[in-house]
């Protein structure tokens, strides 16, 4: 009785607002009857307009937004948004892309029918703004004059996070249906983009266990969202990896919008984006200006309405420009997001709370309130509110937000006229293929990039024709720079929320240099103006019956391996020269002397189509060798979450590498394990217990496959219960697989399970003290040259880590006793010792290439990756993190190298007798 008495108060102090304008009273009953208190809602969102000719989301799907145990699938969104387009002129929807899996993505304009009737002019005016260069300042003020600010709303990147796909359809209509000052306001002045569902695999997905929980009353976890990303589709924004990604940026460019708006759900009860920095320095303080303005109206509005617990600052940094909500933020526009607090599902649910999420501070006056009933609609309320809020700040500042827009772009232009001024990628290096792979990506973020046609000197340096050089006086300039840049985090700053360094050229092992010269603008440069490649060749070293590879550490020389699996190959263990070259260890020997002339025509065509080089001899050398034996290999997941093998499954894809795709709960099929040569486990964020032990058995099993229920699941893999872990019979297995020849490689933490079970002997993890280095580019030094996993690599690598873990490698007990001393077993004794392949460098000064590190001691010398033999077989352990997100291409061919050479990983093994203990 209480709630419709405050509920008829709160309507009668809105009747003046709403007297202009029919209620859908039925809908607007069930918006007040779904919100828990009417403390949780305001007068903005509390009701729903009257419009008999455009549809409500409760016509067309059966139901309000924020209904309890209703979630919409991504068909059923498509189709309610197109039903509005049908009805209405302020509304227009475009197919803005397709998924991995093929679902549309779309995104869909709302504004007054004027603005819908000339969109193309209004982004031309958007197009224009967003490249100063030759636009006066006549000529732009004129254009901000006529021009109208682009607002775009994203939902639901993270899959989990269920609740804005539901309000932004409500919003939709509401910004076409009511004539409220507020919304004629935004019409008028704002074209409104809404693309609410951006992961809609995941969205599929997720509607699908929600749904079975709710029929069950178990809910199995959500497993995978996207084809191979989870949580980390939005941490894509420096490499553009994924369909998603490319898909946001594709429509950036289409829009150029001012701001861009991404709805998270996390923390209570909305937060509202700026941090605690560092920001980026990249981002330009105008950017940083506008977050706060806009963070702080918000606050302000959404306090003053009532609503507890909206607030700033103390989330994340503003630091990684690995966001999606980055696309806008590095490109002169605003980028922000909103965490509101998720509702499990469709739920309601009894808000728990910790005491520092409900402490006054200065950035929270108005905390969240501990223990109040949470439901769905609350979160549809306060996300609509805020945005709505939101909407008309950017409306009453339209022509201010327009202007920045501009003057931030002619600001980059000018950034990039003095200091570092361009970027030089040298054309002739080791690693040409991923050169030009790092042009392309720089040219796909939309960066200009030229080539010399001509030598000239600059900075000290030659440029030669064919060089690389990135101008930094363009408007991405800062984001050219940002990529390719050293980042400096220091030990001072607030706790990072993600990576704190991610210099490209350096994790992707070419060389890059920055310029520090003016003349860099007036010398002879073209721009590149389609993707670069590099064309292979098979060059004539005065006979036919061998080719030759030099060992570069380019990924398309696994390319070519398995690509020709038919055809024999041999890698060299040792340097080499002939016909006048020189090869170093590990270089490729084809020989052809045995195949068909049609087989030798296939291998040199193949070795030119991957951009490699080959040397045509009359013999095969006389160097010490061993086949490169195509592995069959096994890419294992966990149960547990699918995130980071997600990146090395995409790997393995990207370069169509054979593998066989199995959970960990097949690792005890010993008849499975007998078809691969190769087990790869990548990292799994959960404890060594759980990933052998599993989930808690109690109650009714979790399935993860496709059925009636569940028509989106059982993709990639099916289980009739997730809960299971590998078992100990499992590891039982999968040790006599090792055992008798097989290669097994763990990565990051997940290094524990091969140490803590018995796999990996000699070896410990030892805890950190006082090691801060959180996702930084580390130098590492290769400490065994004879390895295969080192082959084609120099002295010393940078590579990604990321806090744990810290081998410690221990052999004093794999010594033979005295009276044992000359027995035959000794070197079987030393086979035993742990190979230290690659080490973190040894001095703590010189170990940061970029991010953050402090208390490097701690990690210093220590071993970066290890190979431990195990029978007949090994274990390769990697401290690093080698397939991190697609960024780390320079260190792909340290798993690449161990998964080629599987079996003759001992070459150069063992050491002297004798044992060692090294850190």
């Amino acid at each position: 009785m209480r709630t419709i008495l405050l509920a008829a108060v709160v309507l009668a102090a809105c009747a003046p607002l709403l007297a202009q304008q029919p209620l859908d009273t039925a809908y607007t009953r069930q918006i007040r009857e779904l919100t828990s208190a009417p403390q949780f809602n305001t007068e903005l969102t509390d009701h729903l307009p009257a419009d008999p000719r455009l549809p409500t989301p409760l016509q067309v799907l059966g139901y309000v937004p924020g209904t309890v145990g209703r979630l919409s699938y991504v068909e059923d969104i498509n189709r309610y948004f197109r039903a509005l387009d049908a009805a209405s002129p302020r509304v227009l929807v475009f197919e803005a892309g397709r998924s991995d899996e093929g679902r549309e993505l779309i995104t869909v304009a709302v504004a007054d029918s004027a603005t819908i009737a000339d969109l193309d002019r209004y982004r031309e005016i958007t197009r224009r703004l967003a490249d100063p260069r030759g636009l006066s300042e006549a000529e732009a003020r004129a254009l901000i004059a006529r021009g109208k600010p682009i607002y775009h709303l994203t939902g639901s990147i993270h899959s989990p996070e269920t609740g804005s796909p539901e309000m932004l359809m409500e919003l939709a209509y509401r910004l076409a249906a009511s004539e409220t000052e507020l919304i004629r306001l935004i019409r008028e002045r704002v074209v409104v983009l809404i693309t609410p569902v951006l992961e809609v695999d995941g969205r599929d997905r997720m509607v699908d266990v929600y749904r079975y929980g709710r029929r069950h009353g178990v809910r199995p976890p959500l497993i995978w969202w996207g084809r191979y990303t989870a949580h980390d589709n939005n941490r894509d924004g420096m490499v553009l990896s994924q369909a998603l990604t490319r898909t946001v940026l594709a429509q950036y460019f289409y829009w150029h919008p001012t701001v861009m708006h991404d709805l998270h759900e996390s923390v209570p009860f909305l937060y509202t984006s700026t941090g605690t920095g560092p920001y980026n320095p990249a981002i330009d303080p105008i950017t940083v200006n506008e977050w706060h303005q806009l963070a702080f109206h918000e606050v302000n509005e959404l306090t003053r309405r009532g609503l507890p617990g909206v607030w700033t600052h103390d989330f994340y940094d503003g630091w990684a420009p690995n966001y999606v909500m980055f696309i806008a933020n590095l490109r002169n526009s605003v980028g922000r997001f909103y965490e509101t607090y998720t509702s499990f599902g469709a739920e309601c649910d009894t808000a728990r709370l910790q005491s520092r999420q409900t402490s006054v501070q200065w950035f929270r006056p108005n905390p969240p309130i501990d223990r109040v009933r949470w439901c769905i609609r609350n979160n549809i309320n306060y996300q609509q509110s805020g945005v709505l809020v939101a909407l008309g700040f950017v409306a009453e500042n339209a022509s201010r937000m327009l202007e920045n827009f501009w003057a931030k772009s002619r600001r980059a232009v000018e950034r990039g006229r003095s200091g570092t001024t361009a970027w030089l990628i040298p054309r002739d290096q080791p690693r040409r293929i991923e050169a030009a792979e790092l042009v392309n990506l720089l040219r796909l973020h939309g960066i200009e990039v030229h080539r010399a046609t001509d030598s000239f000197p600059a900075a000290g340096r030659q440029v030669t024709p064919g060089d690389f050089v990135v101008r930094l006086d363009q408007p991405y300039g800062p984001l050219a720079n940002n990529l390719l840049g050293v980042q400096t985090y220091r030990s001072t700053d607030p706790q990072p929320y993600d990576d704190t360094g991610w210099t490209l050229g350096s994790l992707r092992n070419v060389a890059v240099a920055p310029l520090a010269d003016t003349t860099i603008f007036g010398r002879p440069l073209e721009l590149v103006t389609s993707d670069v490649s590099v064309r292979g060749s098979v060059v004539d070293g005065g006979g036919a019956g061998a080719l030759l590879i030099g060992a570069t550490t380019e990924s398309n020389l696994t390319v070519l391996r398995f690509r020709l699996r038919d055809i024999p190959m041999w890698a060299a263990e040792d340097s080499f020269v002939t016909a006048g070259h020189g090869f170093a260890a590990g270089s490729t020997i084809v020989p052809l002397t045995r195949l068909s002339r049609d087989a030798v025509r296939r291998v040199r065509e193949t070795v030119e189509s991957l951009g490699l080089t080959a040397l045509s001899v009359r013999d095969v050398p006389n160097v010490r060798r061993h086949e490169l034996d195509v592995p069959r290999i096994a890419l294992v997941h966990s149960w547990l979450n699918t995130q980071n093998e997600g990146w090395v499954r995409y790997a393995l894809d990207r370069f169509a590498i054979p593998y066989r795709y199995i959970s960990t709960q097949q690792l005890g099929d010993s008849t499975l394990l007998s078809q691969f040569d190769v087990i790869v486990l990548p990292y799994i964020s959960a404890d060594i217990r759980g990933i052998v032990h599993g989930q808690p058995l109690a109650g009714p099993p979790l399935p993860w496959r496709r059925s009636a229920d569940t028509p989106h699941l059982g993709v990639y893999n099916e289980t009739a219960d997730v809960r299971p872990g590998i078992g100990l019979r499992g590891m039982s297995v999968l040790e006599r697989w090792i055992a008798r020849g097989g290669l097994f490689m763990t990565e990051g933490a997940t290094a524990g399970l091969a140490v803590d079970y018995g796999l990996a002997r000699g070896v410990s993890i030892v805890d950190a003290r006082n090691l801060r280095v959180r996702g930084s580019v580390l130098r590492s030094v290769v400490r065994d040259r004879s390895s295969p996993i080192t082959y084609g690599y120099p002295d010393t690598i940078a590579v990604y880590f990321n806090t744990s873990p810290l081998f410690q490698v221990d052999t004093v007990g794999l010594r033979p006793s005295e009276q044992y001393r000359d027995s035959s077993y000794v070197a079987d004794l030393a086979r035993m010792q742990p190979r230290v392949v690659l080490g973190f460098h040894g001095r703590s000064d010189s170990l940061l290439i970029s991010g953050m590190l402090e208390s490097g001691g701690e990690l210093a010398g220590r071993p970066a990756v290890l190979d431990v033999s195990h029978g007949r077989g090994h274990v390769v352990l990697f401290a690093i993190r080698p397939f991190w997100r697609w960024e780390t291409q320079g260190s792909f061919a340290l798993a690449f190298n161990a998964i080629l050479n599987w079996n003759d990983l001992s070459t150069g093994w063992p050491p002297a007798a004798g044992g060692r203990r090294s850190r």
